[in-house]
């Protein structure tokens, strides 16, 4: 007896006469056991592995396991999707809270992809079904990124290929045409597949088939290939040489912020270890000094002892100091750069705007102090949000600010850029996750805005890794984690503005409008499939 599995192209229902039920439920299983291992090999290709290629056959295997299935079940293997990839990818944030938060997240994000996995189905039974389910799957990442709670972008298809051929595309259209490139190219590759396969069983080619699985394909390559002109590293308004500031801390975990006078002790000690090298003609002289995210959790403002500590560090390296400081103001709590000048002491200051929940603010306080009471206490006061871009006068130079998790959304990187920043700071703390992938993917990140926005990307961080990108998105230098150290290099300024600057959200807003009009194409021919099939 033998057991004919349906092609991929045909619906999820098969014909059960004559067939073991342990063999039709084995049939049943492949495609959802596909599913998780695709959303694995997903997560594989992202940092701190270069495996960036490997989301292509992920996507590939997706296109399979989704392509003429119905929408439940389509809703469910996209859900497996989702959990392989994400449940891996975020296990960070259960290094010091436990299980429960990390589990609740991948489990919530992990939602959206399901309902992109619905959608796919859908439309993958119309022509040219590549170009609507890559758009979907955009949709869904812009989607994820506003809700919840003012959304959570990390998993971005575009922050897994900062070493990838489809980096330049993010100078063309930021990461929405850059993850949209990779997906297509993924689901090109399976219907390259799946055509070979009808082929050889068939004995003849479907000529539209092979030609759509071509182009899927071979567009986005071209495209990268042809946006590489975009990306340089060509000074436009000369050079500054900038000291990025490493200064470590004391512990690992949730105590951090216990340790706050011994973090900014360690950043001051760093500072004064440069200024004394740069004295002996070691280390070239530093036109400005970056310190991470909470490199003084004390308020400098407030207290004259941390106050004195910055500005002895500040007058011996003899450069403006960008600060991360905790700040209390008119009752508000306020993660703030501080711009202080080695002559005038703090002189201008950014505010934090897009805060992390369950991290900086605790939405659904007292829901969450019901459930476990523990919660509320490590976040006790919710942070207050800043009202605009920062971008500091640096010794002539005009540095963009994007505190941490900020480097997340694009709004946030982007209104630097277009507020003037010709080169960007992204000040980040991940001393609460360990030795964890976090930093690495947030490096990423970082690459990735570098190729954008084309802007060297300075990475100042309590534990590491930092780095020096070059606008092209090469780290040029980096430190280790978990040591005291400092970077010094003379990098690129620039004020020209890449076609993805220039569009900011159109080529999103375009995207989600060419997967509402294949949803919406899919739809209409599916009851029009019905009500033929009534009469």
């Amino acid at each position: 007896m033998t057991v004919t599995v349906p092609s991929v192209g045909e619906s999820e229902s098969m014909p059960s006469q004559g067939v073991p039920a342990r063999r039709r439920w084995l049939v049943r299983l492949v495609p959802a056991v596909a599913a998780a291992l695709a959303g694995l090999l997903l997560y594989v290709s992202f940092p701190p592995r270069t495996l960036w290629w490997l989301a292509l056959p992920a996507f590939g295997v997706l296109g399979w396991v989704l392509r003429g299935r119905g929408w439940k079940a389509a809703f469910g293997l996209g859900y497996l999707f989702g959990l392989g990839f994400l449940l891996p990818l975020l296990v960070w944030t259960g290094v010091e809270v436990g299980p429960g938060p990390w589990i609740a997240l991948a489990v919530i994000e992990a939602a959206f992809v399901a309902l992109v996995g619905a959608g796919i189905a859908a439309v993958s039974k119309l022509p040219g079904w590549p170009v609507w389910g890559a758009a979907l799957w955009v949709a869904g990442e812009a989607v994820r990124a506003r809700v919840p709670f003012e959304g959570f972008p990390w998993g971005k298809i575009a922050f897994g290929q900062a070493d990838g051929v489809f980096l330049p595309l993010a100078a063309l259209g930021g990461t929405p045409v850059l993850g949209f490139a990779v997906v297509l190219c993924g689901f090109g590759l399976y219907e390259i597949t799946r055509v070979v396969i009808e082929g050889r069983r068939t004995g003849t080619v479907r000529k539209a088939a092979a030609a759509l699985g071509a182009l899927s394909v071979a567009v986005p390559v071209v495209g990268a290939v042809a946006a590489r002109p975009l990306v340089s590293d060509a000074a436009e308004d000369g050079t500054v040489t900038v000291a990025v500031i490493q200064g470590n801390v004391p512990r690992l975990g949730l105590d951090f912020n216990a340790q706050r006078r011994a973090v900014l002790d360690y950043h001051a000690r760093e500072t004064e270890r440069l200024a004394a090298d740069v004295k002996a003609g070691k280390v070239q002289r530093p036109d400005i000094v970056l310190w991470p995210e909470n490199s003084s959790d004390i308020d400098p403002f407030a207290n004259p002892d941390a106050r004195d500590v910055i500005d002895r560090a500040a007058k011996a390296i003899g450069a403006p100091v960008s600060v991360g400081g905790v700040v209390g103001r008119d009752g508000k709590l306020l993660n703030e750069q501080i711009l202080w000048d080695p002559a005038k002491g703090p002189v201008d200051t950014y505010d934090k705007r897009q805060i992390q929940p369950f991290g900086e603010y605790l939405p659904l306080r007292s829901l969450i102090g019901a459930i476990n009471d523990e919660w509320t206490s490590m976040v006790r006061q919710d942070f207050s949000r800043g009202s605009g871009p920062g971008v500091f006068t640096m010794d002539g130079a005009r540095v963009g600010l994007v505190t941490c998790y900020e480097a997340a959304f694009d709004w946030a990187v982007r209104d630097t850029v277009t507020d003037g920043a010709q080169l960007i700071s992204v000040p980040s703390n991940n001393a609460t996750f360990g030795r964890s992938e976090m930093t690495y993917q947030q490096l990423a990140m970082s690459r990735v805005r570098a190729v954008e926005h084309s802007r060297t990307v300075t990475v100042p961080v309590t534990s590491g890794v930092s780095a020096v990108i070059m606008p092209d998105g090469t780290i040029t230098k980096r430190t280790g984690m978990f040591v005291a150290d400092s970077l010094v290099q003379e990098v690129p300024l620039r004020s020209s503005q890449t076609p993805a600057t220039r569009l900011g959200i159109v080529p999103e807003i375009a995207l989600v409008l060419v997967a509402a009009g294949g949803l919406g194409w899919a739809v209409g021919a599916g009851m029009r499939g019905r009500r033929a099939g009534d009469v």
